[in-house]
């Protein structure tokens, strides 16, 4: 029991069990079954598998290239597998892809099942007024189409958040494939869990559709771009999956309260922080948090409390996951340690070779 407690894995599994369950109970009441979402690669069951040998041979191949140089590299690799690669490296990383991927599907099984419990009030009219106070009576689209066009500015925009679904699987990847002290990727692992699963709590509480479906109007004059072609689809997929929600085979994916986005974007570059990256890493996941926030009100996925919650569930993910990881205890002093211990290691392999 004491190995179960300590391993820094027992939460994020404890934690996708539990939603898998909700998300099957739901199944079974509604009678609609559980469906595995398309994306990246294909369904998530394939691309996880596939990014993770993606990174496995990535990160062997560097670290043969940099302790044996190019001459030895075969022979590298093969002691870079032998040194570091364990079965528990191996199931460590196991569990934070699994861990990942039940809360990831629950979340959206969860969501989908969304508008049968809680369409009969939706929040979008008062979010909206929100907006208007927040912002001094100014409507943020409005402002930010006037601010930065609705032309080149939408294209950029457009391409930095259709890049966040790629990147989230990618940076797991990474996280948990390329860092040899296993916490810290436990502990990136079960941050993105925790995001999936609050961000599911907030949609039950305040369910909401987002500002370009409830008053589409204000964003005709947006350039056509992958960012329109997807509000697009989701609304016609939402408008499929109403008419016929119990024998609709579609995952309908319109909710606005809170923004997953943000969430995960800010949840991404508190970690970063903390576990203290290269600078040049830091700096572009703080960029790509900043502009997909200016994202979600420019193309009006989101209202601004969205963002607010979003990035309020991002910070309680990452110091929630840093606990139940085993991380919370650990300052600067020990990163830097458990740093200073890794490129010993290296230099080990290094003469190993």
């Amino acid at each position: 029991m004491t190995r179960i407690r300590r391993w820094p894995y027992t939460f994020a599994m404890l934690l996708s069990i539990a939603v898998a369950m909700i998300a099957l109970a739901s199944s079974i009441h509604l009678g609609r079954p559980l469906r595995d979402p398309d994306g990246f690669l294909g369904p998530a069951y394939i691309r996880l598998p596939l990014l993770a040998l993606l990174f496995f041979g990535g990160g062997v191949f560097i670290d043969a290239v940099r302790t044996s140089g190019w001459k030895h590299l075969p022979t590298g690799m093969l002691n870079v597998v032998k040194n570091e690669w364990s079965l528990r490296r191996a199931l460590c990383i196991t569990a934070g892809m699994l861990s990942f991927y039940i809360c990831y599907v629950s979340y959206r099984n969860l969501k989908s099942d969304l508008p049968i419990y809680r369409d009969d009030v939706l929040f979008d009219q008062q979010l909206s007024q929100s907006d208007l106070w927040l912002a001094g009576g100014i409507n943020p689209a409005v402002f930010l189409h006037d601010l930065f066009g609705t032309g080149f500015m939408a294209e950029v925009l457009s391409f930095v958040y259709l890049a966040y679904l790629p990147l989230i699987p990618i940076s797991l990847g990474a996280a948990l494939i390329l860092s040899r002290n296993l916490a810290i990727g436990a502990w990136y692992a079960t941050t993105l869990s925790l995001n999936w699963v609050l961000g599911t709590v907030s949609y039950y509480i305040l369910p909401a559709l987002g500002p370009a479906f409830a008053r589409p109007g204000l964003y005709d004059s947006l350039t056509e771009t992958g960012v329109s072609d997807l509000q697009d689809a989701l609304i016609n997929t939402r408008l499929d999956y109403l008419a016929d929600p119990i024998g609709s085979g579609e995952i309908q994916g319109v909710a606005a309260f809170a923004s997953l986005h943000v969430s995960v974007t800010f949840a991404a570059a508190l970690f970063m922080m903390y576990t203290r990256q290269k600078p040049l890493f830091q700096a572009l996941t703080w960029i790509f948090f900043g502009l997909t926030v200016l994202a979600t009100l420019y193309f009006g996925w989101h209202y601004i409390v969205d963002d607010i919650a979003g990035m309020a569930i991002g910070w309680v993910s990452v110091a929630l996951g840093a606990w139940v990881t085993g991380n919370g205890r650990r300052g600067p002093r020990l990163l830097a340690l458990l740093r200073e211990a890794d490129r010993r290691q290296e230099s080990a392999l290094a003469e190993t070779a």
